[in-house]
Formats: structure tokens, C-alpha cells, sequence
């Protein structure tokens, strides 16, 4: 072929081996699944440093770990990779829509948002069968393990051609969104999420760190949320404070994941969810794009009784996969009970019977929590059951307001 005809061609006519590098990666990891890929400097991100230690130390991150444990570490790619020159930041997009579960509710499911496209959550788990708490888009599947195999896909190719290469991916070692913004793949949003266009927020980060020096982003992706501020009212538990800052203390996404007693001024506000909270998404409009609208499965939806009645073991084996605080299933207890109190019906035998029984919990973080749902339901009387009611969990639970009955 001729030499100008090579010239003439767009990179995406040619054969990779004959494209820079940058978009042979880029291509690998497009190839694999992404949805973006940008490329970085890897040099420390003094500022968000900065923000992190600030932020920590006003408390806002209450005892949030990963990149709060150890801000100078997670700022500083380079610790991670000697000679390190560059971040190939990818995007793996996970569903944008939740569809609510068939069958019809067991109860008021209140509390509960509707999710984008105007379903409002039934409260009745998959199939038909009783109360169901919803789960967060991106822990419905392991995201996160897909996303490391597209990276592992572009480190191998980068590998290939003689350069060091490692996958950082839902890591302390490196603040991903800090690094998706600087390798021009998305914008902040005002709830502290990159959005991708096209995509918007609903995308997993992660990153290569690699020693090839690769051409990065001249300029980030333009802001494009103006004035908007959906996500700043839409919160329903006022935790973003400010455009771009989320108070910890305040977040159902972190509450759900915190070790410790629930803090009853949020349980009514938890409603329906037993991990992770997607609200400050479904009202963004770039989240509502025709793009992204890919729907969740039976896998958006629980079980609470059967959650309920699991064993310890069975809990753990089940959603394992989860962020669950010391690896302790009775923080799925805690959340299961919660949610439970909020959306079923307090005159079902079966929901009746599992708050019965976790009020004789041989937990009392378990046994507080369950005194809190009986009241939410109205059901006072079942508080006769309630074991260690000296314990200083479940008689400060017991001597605390009642909740607002459904």
C-alpha cells in the first residue's frame, strides 16, 4: 500500500501493531471492555493530598480507610512503581437502571426512590416472594473484577513491549478519580463521582501505572454539570455539603459499610437499601442518557427474610463479595433489620417471627437493631422477647424516642 494511503488512514483502519503505542493500549483495553481510556502523569496529586488530610481532620471522613488512611501514600502513584511516568485511567461501565422486583409488595415500601425511567421499588423480593432490599448498582456483580481484567489486558500489552506495568484497581494506592480527571475522561459532578460522557457516573475506575512515556491528556473534559444541582437536593440525608464534598457521617453508602450502632437519625432514610445508595445518581441527567440505561437484574434485589434466616456463614458465603465491616455478618443483620422494619408489613407472620427472633439475638448490636424495627412496625408487643435487655446496646435502644410508627 502506499505511503500516503498509511497516512491518510484513521488509527482505528489500521492494524494495531502499526498505531503509537498509547492507542494500541487504549485500543487492548477499548477491546476488552471499557468504556474510556486516558492517560496521565504520574506524578504525586499534591492537592488532593492536601484535600484528604483536610478533610479527615474536619472529620468528614468519619472512619472511612482506603485513600484517608494514608493520604501521602494514596496521592503518590510513584510509591507504587519505581520509575512510574504514566496512568492509563480506564472506565468500566456496570447498569444504570434498576428494575424493581415482580410480585406484588408485602408492605408500604417507604422510603424507598424511584429508580431512573420512573420505577418506584415494590418492597417484594425477586419471584414473588416477600420483602426485598435493594443493593447498589455497581455491587451487583463484580464489576470491579472485570474492570481489573480489561487493565490486566492493556498491562500485558504494555508489558509486551518491554515496559513495567501494574494494575491498580479499587486500591489505597492511588485516588482513582483524581486520576480520571486529570487523564481527561470525565468531570467532577457536584456528588464528588466522575462523570463519563455519554456514561455518566455508573463506571468502576482503575488504573495502569507504567514506566512507558506516553502522551497524556493536554486539558481535563470540560465541567458539565453548571448549575445543576439535582444531586445536592436529591441526597436524602443532606451529605453532600458542599458542590464536590460528602460528608462521611452523613452518607448511606458509607453508613451501610460503618462498623457500630446504625445512627438512628438515618434508619428511616435507609429504607429499602441494605448496600451501597445510588440517589445522588438517578437524579443526574447525564446518568439518565439513552446510553446508559442498561438494566439490573434479580441480582439488584435481596431477600430480607431469607437473609434473615441464613446462617452466619451462609451470609458471608452469599455477599462475601461485599465490603462488610471486620468481615462480621452481624453489620447484615444490622442493615437487613432496617430495611426490613421499613418496607414490610407488620402483620406478616414470617416478618413478625424474624424480628421475634433476632430480638434474642446472641448479639446485642443485633438485638438493638431489632428492637428499633419492632417499633417502626408498630409492634411494641414483641419487645416481651427481647433477651440481655441490660446489655448497654439494647437498653440504650430501649430508652432512646421511638421511631415514627409506619
Amino acid at each position: 500500500m502506499p505511503d500516503h494511503h498509511v497516512r491518510h488512514q484513521t488509527l482505528a483502519e489500521q492494524p494495531l501493531a502499526e498505531q503509537p503505542l498509547a492507542e494500541q493500549v487504549a485500543a487492548v483495553g477499548r477491546s476488552a471492555g471499557l468504556v474510556a481510556v486516558g492517560v496521565a502523569r504520574a506524578e504525586p496529586f499534591d492537592d488532593v493530598r492536601v484535600i484528604l488530610e483536610d478533610r479527615r481532620a474536619a472529620g468528614l471522613s468519619a472512619d472511612m480507610q482506603f485513600t484517608y488512611r494514608n493520604p501521602a501514600r494514596s496521592s503518590d502513584p510513584t510509591r507504587a512503581l519505581d520509575g512510574a511516568r504514566t496512568l492509563v485511567v480506564g472506565a468500566w461501565p456496570y447498569p444504570a437502571r434498576i428494575d424493581p422486583p415482580t410480585g406484588a409488595s408485602t408492605g408500604a415500601s417507604t422510603g424507598a426512590s424511584t429508580a431512573p425511567g420512573g420505577s418506584e421499588s415494590s418492597g417484594a423480593a425477586p419471584g414473588g416472594g416477600g420483602p426485598a432490599g435493594r443493593v447498589a448498582r455497581y455491587a451487583t456483580a463484580d464489576h470491579y473484577g472485570q474492570l481489573r481484567g480489561a487493565l490486566d489486558a492493556m498491562a500485558t500489552h504494555l508489558r509486551s513491549h518491554g515496559h513495567l506495568a501494574v494494575v491498580l484497581a479499587d486500591d489505597n494506592a492511588l485516588v482513582d478519580r483524581a486520576a480520571a480527571h486529570r487523564a481527561g475522561i470525565g468531570w467532577f459532578g457536584k456528588n464528588a463521582n466522575i462523570l463519563v460522557p455519554g456514561h455518566g457516573s455508573w463506571v468502576v475506575l482503575g488504573a495502569v501505572l507504567t514506566d512507558a512515556d506516553l502522551p497524556v491528556a493536554d486539558q481535563p473534559e470540560p465541567d458539565g454539570c453548571g448549575s445543576c444541582r439535582r444531586c445536592v437536593d436529591g441526597c436524602p440525608t443532606a451529605a453532600i455539603v458542599a458542590p464536590g464534598v460528602v460528608d462521611a457521617r452523613r452518607c448511606l453508602a458509607w453508613l451501610v459499610q460503618a462498623p457500630g450502632v446504625f445512627p438512628a437519625e438515618f434508619r428511616v432514610a435507609l429504607g429499602d437499601r441494605i448496600y451501597g445508595c445510588d440517589d445522588c445518581q438517578e437524579v443526574c441527567p447525564p446518568n439518565r442518557r439513552p446510553g446508559a440505561v442498561n438494566a439490573v437484574g434479580p441480582d439488584g434485589w435481596v431477600d430480607l427474610l431469607e437473609m434473615l434466616g441464613a446462617s452466619d456463614d451462609e451470609l458471608l458465603g452469599r455477599h462475601g463479595r461485599w465490603y462488610i465491616a471486620k468481615r462480621d455478618p452481624v453489620y447484615l443483620r444490622r442493615n437487613a433489620l432496617i430495611a426490613l422494619a421499613n418496607v414490610a408489613s407488620p402483620d406478616d407472620p414470617a416478618v413478625v417471627e424474624a424480628i421475634t427472633e433476632h430480638l434474642a439475638h446472641d448479639q446485642p448490636l443485633v438485638r438493638a437493631h431489632a428492637v428499633w424495627a419492632a417499633r417502626r412496625l408498630n409492634r411494641d408487643d414483641l419487645l416481651v422477647h427481647v433477651t440481655g435487655a441490660d446489655d448497654p446496646l439494647v437498653a440504650a435502644e430501649l430508652a432512646s424516642q421511638p421511631p415514627a410508627p409506619r
